[in-house]
């Protein structure tokens, strides 16, 4: 069954001088974000940019993907703890991004974990639609 989820944002104003609001529709979970040039090229300053919303959901993608690999391997894990860098560069666009895993996994070897690692890299949704963009990784076994 295909699940659609939804956001918009309200823009007011120029690139530089102007600013916006992202709504998280289907969820209401975070409610409103402000976001402006700045918080995207310079300093967050307590507002969001797309490069932040782009971290978040590849991070949170990255984990379930992880997360079920393991376990139809037969290794569930006990955390996962995943962190997205997203690096955008004014003129250029995001010009990568960095995936950071540390894991606790019973009764797996390192092989077997960087495997898993990769797999899920390779393929969460988010990766997949990113597919243009270079993903490195970082897993580290605990």
């Amino acid at each position: 069954m295909a699940a659609t989820r939804s956001a918009h944002t309200v823009w007011e104003g120029n690139l530089i001088k102007g600013s916006g609001v992202v709504t998280f529709d289907s969820s209401g979970s975070i409610g409103e974000q402000p976001v402006t040039w700045a918080s995207r090229a310079e300093e967050a300053n307590g507002r969001t940019s797309p490069e932040e919303l782009i971290a978040a959901a590849h991070s949170s993608c990255y984990s379930m993907a992880f997360s079920n690999i393991l376990d139809k391997a037969g290794n569930p894990p006990t955390r996962l703890v995943t962190s997205a860098d997203v690096t955008f560069v004014p003129g250029e666009g995001i010009t990568g991004i960095h995936l950071t895993v540390e894991a606790t996994v019973p009764g797996l070897d390192e092989a077997a974990f960087q495997a898993a690692a990769e797999d899920a890299k390779v393929n969460c949704p988010v990766s997949q639609a990113l597919k243009g963009t270079e993903i490195t990784l970082t897993a580290k076994l605990s």
